[in-house]
This record gives structure tokens, C-alpha cells and sequence, in this order.
């Protein structure tokens, strides 16, 4: 019993030589503070501001919010492009399923350095979509995150990991 009461008084003692910050104490201006704050798009992206889910959203119809007339648009203008051979072929990424409550086209990618406009071709269609390139901090062979709206119109498959080649603009 005595070794017992004895381990638990130093166990005790040793807990109170932990350092322990006072309240007062703060995370200096520039040191984390500022880093995790989001950046601005360019002015070039997302000029209409697209309509966010509603709040009880459950299935894939009802997140994406991104109109017949958009996703065909941006079918023809991809299509068109590539026609035209326009654009710069950045190279092949693998793209999961991202935020599926962000709304509108767009492909988070480490393949891009800065925010622009461009496409994606689904590889195993065929089928093209022109979005907004995100940066996405990382190495170029690390994957990308791309919108519900866009992956639906390329007919991926939701759950998967899908080969598509990125082109800018």
C-alpha cells in the first residue's frame, strides 16, 4: 500500500514540472497566424457566383447545383478547343471527388501554380469539360480534387480515382 501512495505523490510531483503556457501568452503576428488565411481568386474566375447546396442535401443531384445551361456551355467550349488544339496540356492527374458542397466547375490541382481557366478530358471517354484551375499545394504527381458538377459531366465515376489529363488555357 505504501509503494502504491508513494508512486501516485511522485507521479504528482512530476506532472506539476510540466510547462505549461500562461494565458497571456499569444502566437505572435506572421508565425501561423496568417498563413492558414484562404486567398482570393482571381477576377477572371467564377464571374457568376454559383448557387450553394441547400442545407438537408443527401444525394449527388441535390449538391450540384450547376445548371444544365452551364455544364453545356462548358461542354462546348471544352469541345471547341480542342478542335482548335488550343491550350497547354499540363499532364495526366489522378482526381477524387472534392468539397461536393462547393459549387461550379473546377479542378484542384498541383499541377497549376496559379488560378486559370482551362479543361479536363476524361481518358476513359473521352469526354471534355472546360473549369477553373485551383492551385493545389503539392508535388505534381500528388492527386486532384475535382467538383461533383464536373466529374458528372465527364460521366467519372464518383467514388473513384480518375485519370484525367488538365490542359490551361
Amino acid at each position: 500500500m505504501r509503494h502504491i501512495f508513494t508512486s501516485l505523490i511522485l507521479c504528482g510531483l512530476l506532472a506539476a514540472c510540466a510547462v505549461v503556457p500562461k494565458p497571456s501568452e499569444s502566437v505572435p503576428p506572421g508565425d501561423g497566424a496568417q498563413a492558414m488565411r484562404p486567398k482570393a481568386r482571381p477576377d477572371g474566375l467564377n464571374t457568376t457566383p454559383a448557387k450553394r447546396p441547400p442545407a438537408n442535401a443527401t444525394t449527388a443531384a441535390q449538391f450540384d447545383t450547376t445548371s444544365a445551361a452551364e455544364k453545356t456551355a462548358a461542354v462546348e467550349a471544352a469541345k471547341e478547343a480542342t478542335q482548335k488544339g488550343e491550350g497547354k496540356a499540363l499532364g495526366v492527374t489522378v482526381a477524387s471527388l472534392g468539397d461536393p458542397a462547393q459549387p461550379g466547375l473546377w479542378i484542384k490541382t498541383p499541377l497549376v501554380k496559379t488560378a486559370a481557366k482551362g479543361r479536363v478530358v476524361y481518358g476513359k471517354n473521352g469526354k471534355a469539360v472546360e473549369l477553373d484551375l485551383i492551385p493545389l499545394d503539392g508535388p505534381a504527381s500528388a492527386g486532384s480534387r475535382m467538383s461533383l458538377a464536373a466529374l458528372r459531366v465527364v460521366e467519372a465515376p464518383l467514388t473513384d480515382l480518375s485519370e484525367v489529363q488538365v490542359f490551361v488555357n
